[in-house]
């Protein structure tokens, strides 16, 4: 016999069904996120490491010089005022990439009486180009710090331009609803498990501990 207090059958027919379509959800969306953001943990936590240790992680920088001339014709657009940090007009600059292999549109460009500089950092390296305004001389130099420097630079976001900062932070919500839909798929769960809840005071409790304790 049902007591007055306990709920209904129906009742616990009804509680069932919303676990049971939360927990669905919640599978669903926790592991569409960890699709989405597998690789870029994979990524980041491998260059966590390595950032960590960056100081026994030794690299030699490669060197490498170009050298070209623009063409007669474009010269006269360097001869003309412009103003503090424009970039290279469109035809020069495609001149510089026919001639070095080295983009600089849209880069902001230093105009100096004798030359106009572009700074072109990157992850993983840097580049300048630098054109006489007088001779049209094209002198560029390239600098490679290897795959290491550069996966550290992408885990930074340093130099690698607008498509990767809006992919951090599109991976960083993913990353976010992982753990978000994990949290909550350990509540449904806890009951069952005993140790969860330990296990998550200990994920908080640990890097607390350290960094109140141990970090001065």
């Amino acid at each position: 016999m049902t007591s007055p207090t306990s709920p209904s059958p129906a009742l616990r027919a009804q509680r069932r069904r919303w676990r049971h379509w939360w927990l669905k959800q919640l599978h669903t969306w926790h592991w569409v996120s960890a699709a989405l953001s597998l690789i870029g943990m994979l990524l980041f936590a491998i260059t966590g490491i390595t950032l960590n240790h960056a100081a026994t992680i030794s690299a030699s920088p490669v060197v490498a010089q170009r050298s070209g001339e623009l063409p007669a014709p474009l010269r006269a657009h360097l001869a003309r005022p412009h103003a503090d940090a424009a970039p290279l007009p469109a035809a020069v600059a495609t001149a510089v990439e026919n001639a070095v292999g080295l983009d600089p549109a849209g880069r902001a460009g230093e105009w100096s009486d004798g030359e106009v500089y572009v700074a072109m950092p990157r992850p993983g390296g840097d580049a300048w180009v630098s054109i006489d305004r007088g001779t049209g001389k094209i002198t560029a130099e390239i600098t490679s710090r290897g795959w290491v420097s550069y996966l550290n630079d992408l885990h930074k976001g340093r130099n690698a331009g607008s498509a990767w900062f809006w992919f951090i932070d599109i991976f960083a919500v993913a990353c976010i609803l992982f753990t978000l839909t994990g949290l909550l798929l350990l509540q449904l769960h806890a009951r069952h498990r005993p140790s969860t809840w330990p296990l998550v005071a200990a994920g908080l409790a640990i890097p607390a501990l350290i960094a109140i304790l141990l970090i001065h």
